[in-house]
C-alpha cells in the first residue's frame, strides 16, 4: 500500500482535487496560491491558508515574535502573488500547556506586527492544547477583476523575472521576509503580468507549477539569477525555497517597460529566463552557456538543529 512519503505533496494534492471536483460559481479552486471566489461586480474574494507546525516549519529556538511574522507572513504572500490586497485573518493556535505565557504573548506580537503592516483585521480563530506549537492562518482578501494573476496565463515569448534575491533562505529569511503586498501590486496596476507565483518552495519547483499550468516551457539562465548574500551555495537559488519572493512574467514589450522604471521604494526586478514551447521542458543555461540537467524540484520544510545551523528535509505537507 502506498504511503504518503511516497505519493508526495503533489500528488496528495491532485488525489484531493479529484476527489473534491469542481464546486460550481468557484472562480479557481485547488492548485494556485489561493482560492478566488465571486464577490461584486469589480472584485473577486482571494481565500487562503497556512498552516505552521514546530519542527517543521520553524524551531522551539526561534524568536517567538519571528513565528508568528511568518505565520501570517507565508498567507500575506498568497495575496500577493494573486495581484489582491488582504483584509481579514482568523489565527488558530495549537499551544503546548507548558508554554509560557510570556512567550504566547510574543508570539501574537509578532502576528499583530505583520496585521498592522498590512492593514489586516484578525477576527477569530481558534485555540487548542497541542504537545507542539501549531499555528493555522486563514486569510481573505479582494483583487480587481482586471489585476487578478494565477499560475496558468504564461505565454510564448514571455520574460521570466524574480524579485528580490534568492538563497540562504533557512538562516533566517524565512522567519523574517518582507511579503511582496507592494510590488505585486505595482505590478498588476501598471503592467501586463500574464503569470505569477510566491516561490515558496524553490525557483525551479515554483516554475515547474507556471510551466505545467500554462503548458509551456522554460530557459532559466543561471547568470542572470539574483543570489542573496547569505547564500552558501548558488543552487540554493534554485532549490531552497522559502524566499517568498515574487515569480513572475511578461510580454516582452512589458518587461522591457518594467526594466526602464526606477522603483526605489520597492524591491529590485530581474529577468532570469524566457517562456518558450512546452516541448523544450525546462532548460537551465550554465555560466558557461551549457545546458545542465535539473531537476524541477524543491524542499519541503522540516526544520533540523544542526552544528551548522538550520538544515531543511521537507516532510510535510504545504497548503493547496
Amino acid at each position: 500500500m502506498m504511503n504518503l512519503r511516497k505519493l508526495g505533496e503533489f500528488g496528495l494534492i491532485d488525489l484531493i482535487k479529484r476527489m473534491t471536483g469542481e464546486s460550481s460559481g468557484v472562480i479557481k479552486g485547488i492548485g494556485d496560491d489561493c482560492a478566488v471566489l465571486p464577490f461584486d461586480r469589480k472584485n473577486y474574494l482571494l481565500f487562503t491558508c497556512d498552516m505552521l507546525v514546530e519542527g517543521i516549519d520553524f524551531t522551539r529556538r526561534d524568536k517567538s515574535d519571528l513565528i508568528g511574522r511568518k505565520s501570517l507572513g507565508v498567507c500575506l504572500s498568497d495575496i500577493a502573488a494573486c495581484g489582491g490586497l488582504p483584509r481579514y485573518a482568523q489565527v488558530s493556535l495549537g499551544l503546548p500547556a507548558s508554554m509560557s505565557v510570556s512567550r504566547a504573548r510574543e508570539l501574537y506580537r509578532g502576528i499583530i506586527f505583520q496585521a498592522r503592516k498590512f492593514k489586516v483585521a484578525i477576527v477569530g480563530g481558534d485555540i487548542s492544547r497541542s504537545d507542539k506549537l501549531i499555528i493555522d492562518v486563514s486569510l481573505v482578501g479582494l483583487v480587481k477583476k482586471r489585476n487578478l494573476v494565477l499560475r496558468s496565463g504564461a505565454k510564448k515569448g514571455d520574460i521570466i523575472f524574480v524579485s528580490g534575491e534568492l538563497g540562504g533562505s533557512f538562516y533566517g529569511k524565512h522567519l523574517a521576509f518582507t511579503p511582496r503586498i507592494k510590488e505585486a501590486n505595482y505590478l498588476v496596476n501598471n503592467f501586463k503580468v500574464n503569470s505569477m507565483i510566491d516561490i515558496s518552495d524553490g525557483l525551479l519547483q515554483d516554475l515547474g507549477h507556471i510551466l505545467k499550468q500554462s503548458n509551456q516551457g522554460a530557459v532559466i539562465f543561471e547568470d542572470l539569477i539574483p543570489i542573496s548574500e547569505n547564500a552558501r551555495k548558488s543552487e540554493e537559488a534554485l532549490y531552497m525555497g522559502e524566499d517568498f519572493e515574487l515569480l513572475f512574467t511578461l510580454p516582452l514589450a512589458e518587461a522591457r517597460r518594467l526594466q526602464k522604471r526606477s522603483m526605489r521604494s520597492l524591491a529590485k526586478f530581474s529577468a532570469v529566463g524566457e517562456i518558450v514551447n512546452e516541448s523544450c521542458g525546462l532548460v537551465f543555461l550554465n555560466r558557461q552557456g551549457k545546458k545542465v540537467k535539473v531537476k524541477a524540484g524543491g524542499f519541503t520544510p522540516s526544520f533540523q538543529q544542526s552544528s551548522v545551523g538550520v538544515e531543511k528535509e521537507r516532510a510535510g505537507f504545504r497548503h493547496f
